[in-house]
C-alpha cells in the first residue's frame, strides 16, 4: 500500500517536471534562452585594494569582511582618509556592503564616469567592430543617464551585463526601507526600460516610493545574474544560489549603516533568490509575487524571523507552471496556496505577470501598506 502509493506520487511528480518542461519551451523555446556564467566573489578592483597599504590601518577584504566590519573600519577613518579611498579605489568603495551611504554614491558617481569615458573610447575605435561600437555607445548612453544628479545609485558593476542599484528617497532618514529583487531578463539595460515600466525593478521602486508619498526609501536592486529568457537558467536554481549570498550581503549592509531592516519584494524568479536567501536576511517582511515557487515546502522552511506575504493574479501566466522540484527543475510549492503558510496579498485588479506596481491595483495598495508598516495581517 505504501509502496503503491509512493509510485503515484513519483508518476504524478514526473508527469508535472514534464508539464514544467513543456510549458517553458512552448512560452519561450529552451534555444531562446542562453546559459548564464553568474557573477560571484568581491567587487571588481579588489586586488588592487588588497594591495593599497597607505593608511596606517589594515583594510577589510571586501571577499570576507563582514557589512558590520566594513562599517567599523570607516567609522574609524577620517572624512580625508575616506574620500581618498574612494578616489584610489572608487569600484570597491561603491560596491562594498556597509560602507556610507553617502561614500558608495560618489564612488559610483566616479565609476561610472570611467565606464562612460571608456566606452566612448571603444564606440570611437575603428578598429571594433561595428557590434562592439555599437554595445559601446549603448553602454556610454546608459552610464550617461545614471550620472543624472537627481540618480542616487548605491551599487553599479559593468562586468557582464552589468548589475546596479538605484535609491528612491533617503536612505539616511527614512522610517522604513524597501529592496525590489527583479526576475529574469533585468541587467544593466533594461533595468528601467521604458517599455513595460511597472515591470522593471526601477519602475516598481519608483511606483511604491510614489505610493508611499515618500515615507520609505526604495531600492531597485538588480545585484545577481538573471536568467535570460525561461529556458535552464529560469527553471533551475543555478543563478538563484549565486544570488542569494549576494541579496543576503546587501540587505545586511544596509542594516549596518543604520536602516532599518527592509521590506524585500522578491518579483518572478527573483523570488527563488529570496527564498534561498530568506534565512540570512534581514528582513522585517518578504513579499514573493508572480512566483514561480520559493524552493521550500512551507514558510516554516525558509527559516525567517519576517513575515512572508505572496500575490497572484488570475492572468498571469506563472500559474500555468507546476509547482513542482525534481532532479534540480522547478521551484518548489506555490506560495500563495494555503498549505504554504504565506499571508495572501489581493491582486484582483493587476494584470499579466508584471502588473502587479500598477497604479490603482488592490496588489500596490497592498505593498504600500507593507512598506510603510502600516499592514498587520492577511490583506485578503
Amino acid at each position: 500500500m505504501v509502496l503503491s502509493s509512493w509510485k503515484r506520487r513519483g508518476r504524478r511528480t514526473l508527469v508535472a517536471a514534464a508539464l514544467t518542461t513543456t510549458v517553458i519551451a512552448g512560452t519561450a523555446g529552451w534555444a531562446s534562452a542562453h546559459e548564464q556564467r553568474p557573477l560571484t566573489g568581491p567587487p571588481p578592483g579588489t586586488a588592487s585594494w588588497r594591495a593599497d597599504h597607505a593608511l596606517p590601518v589594515r583594510m577589510p577584504d571586501p571577499a570576507s569582511a563582514t557589512p558590520a566590519q566594513v562599517g567599523s573600519f570607516f567609522a574609524g577613518l577620517s572624512p580625508s582618509e575616506q574620500h581618498e579611498l574612494v578616489v584610489r579605489h572608487p569600484s570597491v568603495v561603491g560596491n562594498l556592503d556597509g560602507a556610507p551611504i553617502a561614500l558608495r554614491y560618489e564612488a559610483n558617481a566616479r565609476a561610472l564616469r570611467a565606464e562612460r569615458d571608456r566606452a566612448h573610447a571603444v564606440a570611437g575605435d575603428a578598429t571594433r567592430t561595428e557590434q562592439e561600437r555599437s554595445a559601446a555607445r549603448a553602454r556610454a548612453e546608459r552610464c550617461g543617464e545614471l550620472l543624472a544628479p537627481q540618480r542616487r545609485i548605491l551599487a553599479f558593476d559593468p562586468r557582464g551585463r552589468g548589475q546596479v542599484a538605484e535609491v528612491y528617497g533617503d536612505l539616511g532618514t527614512a522610517r522604513h526601507v524597501s529592496v525590489i529583487v527583479p526576475g529574469s531578463d533585468i541587467d544593466l539595460d533594461s533595468f528601467d526600460r521604458a517599455r513595460d515600466p511597472y515591470g522593471t525593478p526601477a519602475g516598481m521602486a519608483r511606483a511604491l516610493y510614489r505610493a508611499t508619498d515618500a515615507r520609505t526609501a526604495v531600492v531597485a536592486w538588480v545585484g545577481y545574474t538573471t536568467p535570460v529568457g525561461l529556458g535552464p537558467d529560469a527553471a533551475t536554481g543555478r543563478l538563484a544560489e549565486a544570488g542569494a549570498p549576494r541579496l543576503a550581503r546587501f540587505a545586511q549592509g544596509l542594516v549596518a549603516v543604520g536602516a532599518p531592516r527592509p521590506a524585500v519584494f522578491c518579483h518572478s524568479y527573483g523570488s527563488v533568490v529570496c527564498g534561498l536567501a530568506a534565512a540570512r536576511l534581514p528582513a522585517s517582511d518578504l513579499v514573493v509575487f508572480a512566483s514561480p515557487g520559493v524552493r521550500a515546502d512551507s514558510v516554516a522552511d525558509l527559516h525567517t524571523r519576517a513575515r512572508v506575504w505572496a500575490a497572484r493574479d488570475d492572468s498571469d501566466w506563472i500559474a500555468k507552471v507546476p509547482n513542482v522540484e525534481l532532479f534540480g527543475l522547478g521551484h518548489g510549492a506555490d506560495p500563495t496556496s494555503s498549505s504554504f503558510g504565506a499571508r495572501r496579498i489581493p491582486a484582483e485588479k493587476a494584470e499579466g505577470h508584471t502588473g502587479y506596481f500598477t497604479p490603482g491595483t488592490d496588489s500596490l495598495r497592498a505593498f504600500t501598506d507593507i512598506a510603510t508598516g502600516d499592514s498587520t495581517g492577511d490583506t485578503s
